[in-house]
């Protein structure tokens, strides 16, 4: 409009200023005359340049030109926004990049710039459409669109108004990616993609009754959308309704993990855990132990100690508490759960999660049981006794068993444990079943038993196994001092086995002893039996001095024979004791007595050396 009016201010200051180039001399106004015409030729020019110039606009790649029309003889009907036929208003149509020329161009129109719309990755875009048919009365949110027109309904404002694009929020969403949109009619909000993980389902509850197609869920717009409370084999436990995919409420099949470009105004998805889960009921209760010690006498005492165990973060709840026969026990609880796929929807109509089931049905439930099941009847295997009292064995020499039903005891918690787990799981299983939780197993963790029902029992293990220990300490000592005579024998074997010779050598001459004593005996005897014959010959007196000859005799001979060096020494000095020659004074050769000493002088004469060695013969 500026650019307008200063086209017109140039045409007409060009055209009356130049009435003021004249003069006096008429030859010289003629002359001027020219120049008038220039100047008005010339502020004509700038005109047309001007005007010329709003009848063009360039768009760049990255735009788009929004035309809103200022000059026209049609208004918008009553209620529309945009203009499909040349009505005044911001027009459906756009100008896409490049250089667009229409006379007037931006004269008659108020063109502005638009940026194209640009969805990220893992965005999708949500749409407001500010013209169109109205929704219906059971709307909430616009048909979406049909997937063979789904981009001109987009793209192109005045198809979407022709073909019965209805106002308000839309339920087809703009997945990632850039497009060229009328701002005059898309409003645009970004919201995040669906992302269902590995492991778990999206339980869809729907807003608006239409068709879908949603990767794995894809359906017409249904006609009955008549809700249903039948799940498999949780027909009649709880009435849930769950329609059709396609209509307004809770589906009845959830979507498989992966990613989804859901409106999340239009749906909203309830992610459901299918995996295995363990509620936990633990802690919440003080311990109390009496805990047993042995001196060095072999005494036991007692001493009772006291902790107190918290709830762990993660429990479902704390311990059960249980009163059998008087007693109070903390039960400690693991429950391992899981709902399945099929099951997903039940359980979001029915209670919204599975923290809600845990929270206000299962808890609850479990504790009731597991305190119906303590405090009432127990099946358990029992050994059948004879009449002796022992137990009675079956043909293969095993115990025979039989099943019995009688109240719970204290024990059993420890005793009869499956038996327990068995009865507590059958019950919740159904309870489970009516929340659409699938109970996999019940398990008795452990219980917190009075200390004083179980200290006799551990003062009489303690008893038995220090008998026990003793006994084997004593064996051990015994192979401890065996052992010890083992190596030291070993170490003075060589010393054994000279003493084994010397006792055997001292029994052989003891034997010895004994056969010389028997036989000295034997000698003596005979002797003397030789004796009394001897003496009845000889008579006494010659046998008496005849044994003293033989005494002196045989005394030299054992001397001589233990001792051979003085018998040898004797013999070999012999000659010094005994007289090489015999001199006899007197009384032979006829009465000469002068012979032995002649004798005598001629041998001590010749026993004096002789020269060169010799000897007189």
């Amino acid at each position: 409009m500026t650019t307008l009016i200063l086209a017109i201010v140039v045409v007409l200051s060009a055209w009356f200023g130049a009435g003021y180039i004249t003069s006096p001399d008429p030859v010289r106004d003629r002359l001027l005359s020219s120049a008038r015409f220039g100047v008005r030729g010339l502020g004509i020019l700038i005109a047309v340049a001007l005007i010329a110039s709003l009848s063009f606009v360039y768009v760049d790649k990255d735009q788009t030109g929004h035309k809103d029309k200022v000059y026209g003889f049609n208004s918008l009907r009553e209620g529309a926004i945009l203009a499909t036929e040349g009505e005044m208003g911001p027009q459906a149509d756009i100008l896409p990049p490049g250089f667009h020329f229409q006379p007037a161009l931006r004269i008659q129109y108020n063109v502005t710039m638009e940026d194209v719309v640009e969805i990220p990755s893992g965005q999708y875009g949500f749409l407001v459409a500010r013209d169109g048919v109205p929704l219906r009365d059971d709307q909430t949110y616009a048909d979406p669109f049909a997937a063979d027109d789904a981009d001109k309904m987009i793209n192109d404002a005045g198809y979407f108004l022709f073909n019965g694009g209805q106002k308000g929020p839309q339920t087809t969403v703009l997945t990632p990616g850039k497009y060229r949109l009328n701002r005059f009619l898309w409003n645009v909000e970004t919201g995040g993609v669906t992302d269902i993980p590995k492991g778990f389902v999206g339980v869809v509850k729907s807003n608006v009754h239409s068709r879908v197609d949603f990767g794995n869920l894809r359906a017409a717009r249904p006609t009955d959308c008549s809700p249903t409370t039948d799940v498999g084999e949780l027909k009649g436990v709880l009435s849930v309704p769950l329609v059709p995919v396609g209509c307004i409420g809770v589906w009845g099949q959830a979507l498989n993990p992966g990613k989804y470009y859901i409106n999340e105004k239009a749906y909203t998805v309830t992610l459901v855990d299918t995996r295995v889960q363990t509620w936990e009921y633990r802690g919440g209760f003080t311990r109390r132990q009496i805990s047993l010690a042995v001196d060095q006498q072999g005494r036991i005492t007692q001493r009772e100690e006291s902790e107190t165990v918290p709830v762990p973060r993660n429990a479902a709840d704390e311990a059960i508490f249980l009163k059998i026969e008087g007693w109070t026990i903390a039960q400690q609880l693991r429950v391992l759960v899981q709902v399945t796929p099929e099951h997903a929807p039940f359980v979001v109509a029915s209670v919204g999660g599975l923290q809600e089931v845990e929270d206000r049905i299962m808890s609850p439930a479990v504790q009731s049981v597991v305190r119906n099941v303590a405090g009432g009847m127990i099946r358990v295997p029992t050994q059948i006794l004879d009449q002796s009292g022992n137990p009675a064995l079956d043909e293969n020499g095993e115990p025979e068993m039989r099943t019995i039903t009688r109240r719970v005891r204290v024990l059993d918690v420890i005793e009869n444990r499956t038996a327990l787990e068995e009865a507590v799981e059958a019950i919740i299983r159904n309870e489970g079943l009516k929340a659409g939780v699938d109970i996999k197993e019940v398990r008795l963790l452990e219980p917190d038993l009075p200390p004083e029902l179980l200290v006799a029992r551990k003062r009489e293990q303690l008893a038995q196994q220090l008998a026990k220990a003793y006994h084997q300490e004593r064996g051990a000592q015994s192979e401890r001092i065996k052992t010890e005579q083992t190596r030291a024998t070993a170490d003075q074997q060589d010393k054994l086995v000279e003493a084994q010779i010397e006792v055997k050598r001292s029994e052989q001459f003891a034997l010895a002893r004994r056969n010389e004593g028997q036989g000295e005996r034997d000698k003596l005897t005979l002797i003397a039996e030789g004796q009394k014959a001897q003496s009845a010959i000889l008579g006494e007196d010659r046998v008496v001095e005849l044994r003293k000859f033989e005494f002196v005799v045989g005394r030299l001979l054992d001397f001589f024979d233990s001792n051979p060096d003085v018998l040898t020494s004797a013999l070999t000095n012999a000659q010094k004791f005994v007289p090489e020659r015999v001199f006899t004074l007197g009384g032979g050769d006829g009465g000469n007595s002068l012979a032995g000493a002649a004798g005598v002088l001629g041998d001590f004469l010749d026993s004096g050396p002789k020269k060169d060695g010799a000897t007189t013969p």
